[in-house]
């Protein structure tokens, strides 16, 4: 915008007032376009907070709708240093005596031989070491360290390598299975030459090593459980398929002890998450009366008139209280689920426990079965938070109205310019036109009074 204009004054007329009245009514679109696109960009803004409410009411209809997280069943270990117990679908109510006998251990073999560092004294300079019947080739001279790297670079083999110093001026090979279990043992067959070389044990001399206990450091075992009194193995201390839905953990070895594994209905998780759920579609309803309201007020950046936000009301209403599943409870205010009358949510708890009691695998139907609610739940809310989703489609629409209408802005603000600009040039020229007048007056009255005094 140009500089301001020192006038001379003339008759008091400020044409800095003027000119200045002037542009300011010439203006008035200009400012209504800024104005239209703050309130677009507030509009962005106020749909990125509705996404973040939306988000947060998905993760909670996903944590309803994972057939592995929805049970009203909790387990219980007499000894959670010895066995641990996870709950998941298709648990049923039982107690169990569990005895752990051994647990399931990944083999480890260490390197008869030591260097005297690990970066720096080649090893080996050539021939290959075969693993578990996978061969590392050695190219030329390598240090104790430089053949872990290798070993841990070839591609499909099973263990892990690692320096470990043993003592003063004394570093070691150690190979470790990738998996525990008896399947996963690794033999070791030594073929590298020169360099101060690598050994391993061999303890019966078949010029393999790890095949005897003796050769490893820690020998690859099953785990071993008695479960009511039924033995058990497995390769890992993880067992899914013993107990009806429960994971046990095998975490210590103690044969001598039985350690007491009980499951039983609880609907302390399931209602916790069920709370969750209702706060994060409280929240979602909060916002839309909130923004209902501002529009109502006329804010900038409210989106309570924008249809999007009616239909995601209406939407998520109409899912909730329709028939959901194939059991016998369909619907959720038959679990104490209900709508109170000003369109929240809320847990009637009374009502929720006692249909756990009567039937936790009808809720859990009811919840996370084929057709369950919330599995539709989280489905339609995924159309509103995906990348391309409703949501985003909105926002990018708002983002191109606001650049159509910064060119806009730039334009009008470049015609003003040259309004300013011109008006500003003649009020300067009237300015100097009225000097002239005002000096020519002042003259003509001089020249008067002379004349007068004759």
């Amino acid at each position: 915008m140009a500089s301001g204009i020192t006038f001379s004054g003339f008759n008091n007329i400020d044409f800095n007032l003027v000119l200045n009245s002037i542009m300011a009514q010439a203006s008035q679109p200009l400012t209504a376009l800024q104005t239209r696109q703050s309130t677009l960009q507030s509009q962005i803004t106020t749909f990125g907070t509705l996404t973040s409410r939306i988000t947060s009411l998905e993760s909670a209809a996903s944590a309803l709708g994972d057939p592995d997280s929805v049970n009203a069943f909790a387990g219980t270990s007499s000894d959670s240093t010895a066995i641990g117990v996870a709950v998941g679908a298709g648990a049923v109510a039982g107690d169990y005596d569990v005895v752990v006998n051994e647990l399931a251990r990944a083999q480890v073999t260490a390197s008869a031989s030591s260097a005297p560092d690990a970066n720096t004294t080649v090893v080996a300079s050539g021939g290959t070491l075969t693993i578990g019947g996978v061969a590392v080739a050695v190219a030329g001279d390598v240090t104790l360290q430089q053949l872990a790297d290798t070993i841990n670079d070839t591609e499909g083999i099973g263990v892990n390598a690692a320096v470990i110093r043993t003592g003063a001026a004394s570093y070691r090979l150690v190979l470790t299975g990738k998996a525990s279990g008896e399947d996963n043992a690794f033999t070791i067959s030594n073929g590298l030459s020169g360099g101060l070389g690598v050994t391993f044990t061999d303890t019966n001399g078949d010029n393999v090593s790890g095949d005897s206990p003796e050769d490893n450091a820690v020998q690859a075992t099953n785990a071993s459980l008695l479960v009511n009194n039924i033995a058990v193995t497995g390769s890992s201390n993880v067992f899914e398929d013993v107990i009806p839905g429960v994971t046990i953990t095998a975490l210590k070895k103690d044969p001598a002890t039985t350690v007491r594994v009980g499951v039983a209905t609880d609907s302390t998780s399931l209602e916790a998450k069920v709370e969750e759920f209702i706060t994060a579609y409280n929240d979602i309803v909060k916002f839309a009366g909130e923004q209902n309201a501002a529009a109502v007020e006329g804010k900038a950046g409210a989106i309570g008139r924008d249809p999007l936000l009616r239909q995601l009301r209406s939407r998520l209403r109409t899912e909730l209280l329709g028939e959901h599943g194939s059991g016998d409870v369909k619907r959720l205010s038959e679990v104490g689920i209900e709508f109170t009358s000003t369109g929240t949510l809320k847990l009637n708890t009374a009502a929720f426990r006692a249909a756990i009691a009567d039937g936790p695998a009808t809720v859990q139907e009811l919840f996370a079965g084929t057709g369950g609610v919330f599995g539709g739940v989280g489905t339609l809310l995924s159309e509103y938070t995906a990348s391309t989703g409703l949501i985003s489609s909105v926002q990018e629409r708002l983002t191109k109205q606001i650049g159509s209408l910064d060119t806009q802005i730039a334009n009008m603000q470049a015609r003003l310019a040259v309004q300013r600009q011109a008006l500003q040039t003649e009020f300067i020229a009237a300015d100097v036109a009225m000097s002239r007048l005002k000096s020519q007056s002042s003259a003509l009255g001089s020249f008067g009074s002379g004349i007068g005094s004759f």
